[in-house]
């Protein structure tokens, strides 16, 4: 059955389904709408019938452990020349900052259920940000364990909770990880500027450091008033991408990106969550720690998931690659039965 479950509400009956532009402007009207948008900009949102605050009832669905046999976009030796790359265009002047990603693959038997994973993961790995989304006539199958707000819209404000910066423990922060979070804080706060009254974008919080499972990461906050007849549409087109998952400048952060991934990011570093057209509110997480199923063109299905890392001038290259695999381990490994919950 198609559902949708999120930290502190769960949905089920779809009653809609929206893609596009139509998809902005039917969440900007009326109805509680989950809500996928790719990296690469495609959005959709499923507008439900039944939704409930809290948990739902627990579930008891098996998920047979992978057998760790994942493919990846990039080589460690691919990775460590796109990341030599970005920083010969950072002396070049044409960029600061590029988030270079890439996607682990895994094959996935027809009988998986992703909700066995979502349970895994809030168990074994918790997130603030979490939201498990099915719709089959959207073609969504997604189970995220996010800690990345990328946008919160409450009582008139709109605030994102930038993510630049990860080590295994506080200790371990780098120089460049604190670089890294103030340019994208900028970015960011250019971001919220034109959908925002003016004088009200402010940081809340700079660099503070959050723990999560296996690591912990420099969280910024950064809010504004929204002004007054502002739409999804208005949101999406002065925000999206999330830069903290892109670069900065943007524009040229993409173009870089472009050049150097070679799969698709889908659903990863997108946007995942809910919004609440009724109540003026939404969530939407940075679609990071997420995995999702797919079938390519032969009809094979697929589970998918992404990891990468922040790259400026004073990058390591095979320290990215280290931070990719430290991101992506433990999930992995709760995927795969070889760390337990």
């Amino acid at each position: 059955m198609d559902h949708a479950r999120f930290p502190d509400r769960h949905a089920r009956e779809v009653v809609d389904v929206r893609r596009g532009e139509d998809a902005l402007e039917a969440i900007s009207r009326a109805g509680f709408w989950a809500v996928l948008a790719t990296f690469e900009g495609e959005v959709t949102a499923v507008r439900f019938a039944d939704v409930r605050r809290g948990e739902p009832a627990p579930r008891v669905v098996d998920w047979a452990p992978l057998d760790r046999h994942w493919q990846t976009s990039l080589s460690s030796a691919a990775y460590v020349q796109a990341v030599e790359e970005v920083r010969r265009r950072i002396a070049a002047g044409t960029v600061y900052q590029v988030n270079v990603c890439r996607i682990l693959s895994h094959d996935l038997a027809e009988r998986a259920d992703l909700d066995g994973l979502d349970d895994l993961l809030r168990a074994g790995n918790p997130a603030p940000h979490a939201a498990r989304i099915r719709c089959a006539e959207a073609g969504i199958d997604v189970a995220s364990a996010s800690p990345e707000l990328f946008l919160a819209r409450r009582a008139g404000r709109l605030v994102t909770k930038p993510i630049k910066g990860t080590a295994p423990t506080a200790a371990q922060m780098l120089p460049k990880d604190h670089a890294e979070n103030v340019m994208i804080v900028d970015l960011m706060r250019n971001d919220l500027s034109p959908v925002c009254e003016p004088g009200t974008v402010a940081v809340d919080e700079l660099c503070a450091i959050e723990a999560h499972p296996g690591l912990v990461h420099l969280v910024s906050t950064v809010s504004g008033r929204l002004r007054r007849g502002v739409t999804w549409g208005d949101i999406f087109g002065a925000t999206y991408p999330p830069g903290s998952v892109s670069g900065a400048p943007k524009s040229s952060a993409l173009r870089a990106i472009a050049d150097l991934e070679t799969a698709p990011r889908g659903p990863y570093c997108g946007a995942i969550g809910w919004v609440d057209a009724d109540a003026g509110e939404a969530e939407l997480a940075v679609g990071i720690r997420t995995f999702w199923a797919e079938r390519d063109a032969a009809g094979r299905r697929w589970l998918r998931f992404g990891t990468g890392a922040g790259i400026t001038w004073h990058s390591d290259p095979e320290g990215e690659w280290r931070e990719t695999e430290l991101k992506a381990a433990r999930l992995v490994g709760l995927a795969a039965g070889t760390v337990t919950p």
